[in-house]
């Protein structure tokens, strides 16, 4: 009988240092713990050329996909523009995009390069075909434009 309630007490002690090990009761901050109102606690600023980036990325995949082919068109650099023709005949390859696809939305969106006016960007959809890896965009006219013609 002795024997059995100390293997129970042993087993429970394990089992408490088990659940306690991960996290302490204590309101005093582990050493290696930073304050709250420290810089390196506060969430990190977002990069506004980034998040520019991006942005106009979304908006033109949600324009090509809507379709909206105006706004697609002048979401292309001005060399793109030129090469796509008048915006008329730009929205007719949205629309059959749109036709084909659907309406597609970004599942996941990485910069792969951003240097100054110069970025690369990859992208993923629901239809594995119409990712994009390393997609050149250009800021012109403070704009991020699309430029992969």
């Amino acid at each position: 009988m002795r024997t059995h309630h100390l293997v129970t007490r042993i087993a429970l002690a394990a089992a408490a240092l088990a659940l306690t090990g991960c996290s302490s009761t204590t309101s005093e901050p582990k050493a290696d713990a930073k304050p709250a109102s420290s810089p390196a606690a506060a969430a990190p600023k977002e990069d506004p050329a980034r998040a520019d980036l991006e942005a106009a990325v979304r908006a033109y995949s949600a324009a090509y996909f809507k379709p909206d082919g105006k706004a697609a068109h002048a979401a292309l650099s001005k060399r793109c523009q030129a090469k796509a023709g008048p915006p008329e005949l730009f929205a007719t390859i949205v629309d059959n995009a749109a036709k084909a696809y659907g309406k597609q939305e970004i599942q996941s969106l990485t910069v792969d390069q951003l240097a100054g006016d110069m970025a690369r960007v990859s992208y993923t959809y629901s239809v594995p075909k119409l990712n994009q890896t390393g997609q050149p965009w250009v800021k012109e006219g403070g704009a991020w434009k699309y430029d992969g013609c």
